[in-house]
């Protein structure tokens, strides 16, 4: 009986092996290439948008610059407000922390009214304070409405620098509970404005609160370490005359910090930062 077997030469068998081999190489190739990358869990959450949501450009008779006002039922007003400053507002950072963009998104500013749904929870949010800034959930509403009607496009990135810890000590702190606690979270020097060499005055403030205020002094992420719960109230005059010191601000800060039993030190630590790819300016409705 005849084997069904074929006998094929040896170099006939390697060359064949060879072909097969490069053919499955470059099929494995083309499908890498064909495959997309995996999305990060960033890219593939949705951000929580408001239900309602209007965007006009302020009337040029309306001097109100940068006021974001926070109302309840989640509701959130912004009059003569520039998109620098919603960017900074939406994401939670400071000017320095922001570069990129048009030169209009520091100058045109606009108004926006806007209402979350009522399943939100920022729906039941009952501020005080108009003035108090919105909550986590206000915020990404606020991200995902620029990202909308400005169009606007941006990445996050993290480095290391400067930065500072503010802590306390205990037995030097001339903290006080707030006559009100009502009042506007506020601290500056003691005339008003930046601390300057004149002192420190803070009302109805929390260390965080302070330390997030500092940070817009001096221009670098400070991180609050002292585990004070508060408000508080504080006070502290060096008793110089602001044209007189010859100290810079950082300077004048950590002494009138030390005057109230606080203390801040440089440090080294991650700056993110936001940096704008592109925007447009936003149709009226």
């Amino acid at each position: 009986m005849l084997s069904q077997y074929k006998y094929v030469p040896r170099p006939l068998r390697t060359l064949a092996a060879l072909i097969t081999l490069a053919l499955a190489l470059l099929s494995q190739e083309g499908q890498s290439e064909a495959t997309p990358n995996p999305q990060t869990p960033a890219d593939t959450t949705k951000l929580p948008e408001f239900e309602v949501a209007s965007v006009r450009p302020t009337p040029p008779t309306n001097q109100i610059i940068n006021a974001l006002l926070t109302y309840p039922g989640g509701q959130i007003i912004c009059k003569g407000c520039t998109l620098h400053y919603l960017i900074t507002e939406a994401f939670h950072l400071q000017r320095f922390q922001i570069s990129g963009g048009p030169h209009w998104i520091e100058e045109d500013r606009f108004e926006i009214e806007a209402k979350p749904a009522a399943s939100s929870a920022s729906s039941k949010s009952d501020p005080p304070l108009s003035k108090l800034p919105p909550n986590d959930e206000q915020r990404q509403m606020l991200q995902a409405l620029l990202i909308d009607r400005f169009q606007l496009k941006f990445h996050q990135d993290t480095k290391e620098g400067r930065t500072y810890i503010l802590t306390a000590h205990e037995k030097d702190l001339k903290l006080h509970s707030p006559k009100d606690k009502n009042e506007y979270p506020w601290a500056g020097g003691i005339g008003g404005g930046l601390p300057s060499g004149d002192g420190l005055r803070g009302t109805n403030i929390t260390m965080p609160q302070l330390a997030e205020r500092i940070t817009s002094w001096l221009g670098h992420p400070v991180e609050d370490q002292t585990h004070l719960q508060g408000p508080f109230d504080f006070e502290y005059k060096t008793g110089e005359d602001d044209s007189q010191t010859t100290q810079d601000l950082a300077s004048s800060v950590i002494t009138s910090l030390k005057g109230i039993g606080l203390n801040l030190k440089a440090s080294q630590g991650p700056l993110p930062s936001l940096a704008i790819d592109s925007v447009q300016k936003p149709s009226e409705n």
